[in-house]
C-alpha cells in the first residue's frame, strides 16, 4: 500500500523538485564580465579556482582591445569590464552609463613603444615622419602623444596609422609601419618572436593605470555579486604571483601562445588589484586633463563624477 501511494505521489514530487530547480535558476545572478588578453582575468580566476562556491554565475566575454569592450559596457551587454584608463575616459566623456569602481596597476614596462630590430631610432624624435600604429582612445595613442609632449614635439611629428593591435602586430615585422605602441602580450610576443626593440616604456611617460569599470545600472542590481567577484579576483592575483611560471604555461596553452612569450610577460607583470584611492583618483584626473589638452577628449572631464568608491572595502587588502 505504501509503495502504491508513493507511486501515485511521485509525479507531484518530481514536479515540485523541477519547480524548485527552475525557480533557483531564475533567481541565480549572472555576472557578465568583459576581459582582454592583457588582463587575463578569466584565466587567472579559473586556473586559481577562485570562483569555486560563488553564489552566482559568471559569463565571460573576450575582447581584442578597449574600443569594442567599451561599446559592450555602454550598451549593458556586460556588467563589468577591464580596460586602460584612456579607453575608460574616452567612453566616460560621451556616456553616463559607466562608473570607475576599481583599478589595476602593473609594471609600466609592460606598456611600450616598439620598433623593428633593424630600426636606427633611439628616441621619439627619431620617428619624425614615420608611421606609428594607434587606436583611438587606447594606450597606443596616449603613450605616443605623451612621449611627444614630454619631448616638446607636436602631435604631427609622426604619421599615425589607425590599426587594431592584432593587425599592427603583423604590420611591424612586415615593414608597413615603423613603430608599434602597445601592451602585453604583444610586447613580449614581438620581442621574443621578431626581435623587436623597446624604444621607450610607459615609465615616466603615462601612469598606464588600468580601470575596473561597471555598467552603472548593474551596480545596484548586482552589487553583492560584483563585490564578491572583486574579492575573489584579488585572491586569484595572489595565486598567480605564487605560481607565475606554471600559470604562464597554462595561460599560453589556453591562448595558443608561445610559452616563452607568456613567461617573459608574466614574470615581470606584477599586476595588482585595488580600490580607487586618492592616488588613483589623481592619476585618472591627470590623464583626463592630458587627453583633453591633446584633443583626444572632446571636452574637459571631471572624473569625480564617474568614480564610485563603494567597492573599496571589497578591494582593500
Amino acid at each position: 500500500m505504501r509503495i502504491s501511494k508513493l507511486r501515485r505521489r511521485l509525479p507531484a514530487l518530481l514536479a515540485g523538485l523541477l519547480w524548485v530547480a527552475s525557480s533557483y535558476a531564475a533567481d541565480q545572478v549572472v555576472l557578465k564580465v568583459g576581459d582582454q588578453n592583457y588582463y587575463n582575468i578569466r584565466a587567472s580566476v579559473e586556473l586559481s579556482k577562485a570562483l569555486e562556491g560563488a553564489p552566482y554565475t559568471v559569463e565571460w566575454a573576450g575582447f581584442q582591445a578597449a574600443a569594442p569592450l567599451s561599446e559592450a559596457l555602454n550598451a549593458g551587454a556586460i556588467d563589468i569590464g577591464f580596460l586602460g584608463d584612456s579607453g575608460f575616459l574616452f567612453l566616460a566623456s560621451k556616456s553616463s552609463n559607466v562608473r570607475l569602481i576599481g583599478v589595476t596597476r602593473q609594471n609600466p614596462k609592460t606598456v611600450a613603444l616598439l620598433v623593428p630590430k633593424n630600426s636606427t631610432a633611439k628616441t621619439i624624435a627619431d620617428l619624425k615622419g614615420k608611421k606609428v600604429a594607434y587606436w583611438p582612445g587606447a594606450w597606443s595613442q596616449q603613450l605616443t602623444l605623451g612621449a611627444l609632449d614630454k619631448a616638446g614635439l607636436p602631435a604631427d611629428h609622426v604619421q599615425f596609422v589607425k590599426l587594431m593591435p592584432l593587425d599592427a602586430a603583423t604590420a611591424l615585422p612586415g615593414g608597413s609601419i615603423d613603430a608599434f605602441p602597445v601592451w602585453e602580450p604583444y610586447v613580449s610576443q614581438q620581442i621574443v618572436q621578431s626581435g623587436a626593440r623597446v624604444l621607450f616604456t610607459a615609465e615616466g611617460v603615462i601612469p598606464a593605470l588600468s580601470t575596473i569599470a561597471a555598467y552603472a545600472p548593474s551596480i545596484e542590481a548586482k552589487r553583492s555579486a560584483i563585490a564578491d567577484f572583486l574579492q575573489r579576483l584579488k585572491k586569484a592575483r595572489a595565486w598567480v604571483d605564487a605560481n607565475t611560471d606554471s600559470y604562464a604555461d597554462a595561460w599560453a596553452q589556453r591562448a595558443n601562445l608561445d610559452r616563452e612569450v607568456s613567461r617573459h610577460w608574466l614574470r615581470q607583470a606584477k599586476l595588482t588589484v585595488g580600490p580607487v584611492d586618492a592616488q588613483a583618483a589623481k592619476d585618472i584626473q591627470g590623464t583626463a586633463d592630458f587627453l583633453r589638452k591633446v584633443e583626444v577628449l572632446p571636452a574637459a572631464l571631471d572624473t569625480r563624477k564617474v568614480i564610485d568608491t563603494s567597492f573599496s572595502a571589497a578591494l582593500n587588502p
